[in-house]
């Protein structure tokens, strides 16, 4: 098969799909890979490295659309970029269309397979593609909080630990999946006052036997996630129903009434966000105040520790990136019902149905385009 690696091109975003190594593996098996120069320049990597382990360097990103049976990216593909798509290639990168009409219509009008990392699912009902990035994405969103509490960035002026004799902030984390725990773990760390809410009975268990009375494992449910928001100085949004567009489970009304000066990160931002008064940022211009509450919504948290994230994401993406090449995508879906799952998009029809119900299109079953 021929591969293709494009640059990223959204903005501050320097991961790259596929690292030198993970060329030479797809190399030994065969395949051509063609990668568009500077692809991995924001991570340390030079042409000849990609050239060194078996690749073929191009001028432009067209150059390598138009010779790629398979395109493999990190982030969405920009609308220029979902213009040089063309019908039965493969598209696989994180995709996040259900808060995304347009991307959606762009990629059915194009007619291309399009396998989002986020939905391929495991045996045990986890998301491995996602899970690398959830875990950088919940580190960073302590870090990013901890720097909108600063007077600087709009804050109330608070370290997260305070010193002896000083209380320190309280960090509430709406969701006990990999991105809370990955969060919880980090505001321990720096010394917080943490309150974790889930609605999953297991999930509270296993934050228990992980941080004992360092984490409060509360069942979540309105009366107490507006009961801890409003008590908070940091609100880290960590929801996820996979595919799915994120549920608002604070509302407007709730930030109007926070501390002035306190502070939320939404990592659920990729998914439409869990907060009512969340919108995209980027690492640009990375916050915003919406009565007097700063908000942190960068879409691509992960692209700011890129070397780090690119890694662990090709550590994931790997096997399923060989799998495709060496079977083609109609019997690397057939052969495996998780990678299936990742399957949004085929063919001119959305075959994901979380993501046709989240934006109101037809479904199509995957079976019928398969068969």
């Amino acid at each position: 098969m021929i591969i293709g690696v494009p640059k990223e091109i959204k903005n501050h975003e320097y991961r790259v799909g596929m690292v030198p190594s993970s060329v030479r593996e797809l190399a030994i098996k065969g395949h051509e890979v063609f990668v568009e120069t500077n692809a991995g320049t924001g991570i340390g990597f030079s042409d000849q490295d990609y050239i060194d382990a078996g690749a073929t360097i191009l001028a432009t990103a067209a150059e390598v659309f138009a010779k790629a049976e398979m395109i493999v990216k990190v982030k969405e593909p920009q609308a220029v970029e979902r213009a040089m798509l063309r019908h039965d290639q493969i598209l696989f990168t994180y995709l996040h269309l259900a808060p995304d009409l347009p991307q959606t219509e762009d990629l059915v009008k194009s007619g291309a397979v399009c396998i989002a990392y986020e939905t391929v699912t495991d045996d045990r009902g986890g998301l491995p593609l996602l899970a690398p990035m959830s875990e950088v994405a919940g580190r960073m969103s302590i870090q990013a909080g901890a720097m909108a509490l600063e007077k600087s960035s709009g804050g109330r002026g608070m370290l997260l630990g305070g010193v002896p004799g000083v209380e320190p902030a309280k960090v509430v984390i709406i969701g006990g999946g990999m991105v809370g725990t990955n969060a919880a773990q980090m505001a321990v760390g720096m010394g917080a006052d943490v309150v974790v809410l889930d609605r999953s009975i297991d999930a509270l268990r296993r934050l228990n036997v992980q941080f004992g009375s360092a984490v409060k494992a509360i069942y979540s449910t309105a009366d107490a996630i507006e009961r801890h928001v409003l008590e908070a100085d940091l609100v880290i949004g960590g929801v996820l129903i996979p595919g799915a567009a994120a549920p608002k489970l604070v509302t407007r009304s709730m930030i109007s009434r926070m501390k002035p000066g306190s502070a939320i990160v939404d990592v659920a931002i990729d998914q439409g966000g869990c907060v009512e008064t969340s919108h995209a940022t980027t690492h640009q211009d990375p916050t915003y105040i919406v009565d007097d509450v700063v908000h942190y919504c960068v879409a691509n948290m992960p692209g700011a520790v890129a070397r780090t994230s690119t890694f662990a994401l090709n550590n994931a993406t790997l096997p399923y990136i060989l799998k495709l090449a060496n079977l083609g995508y109609k019997e690397a879906l057939l052969q495996d019902k998780h990678l299936l799952n990742g399957l949004n998009v085929m063919h001119g029809k959305v075959v994901c149905k979380e993501v046709a119900h989240a934006l109101n299109l037809e479904f199509t079953s995957p079976a019928v385009l398969l068969a």
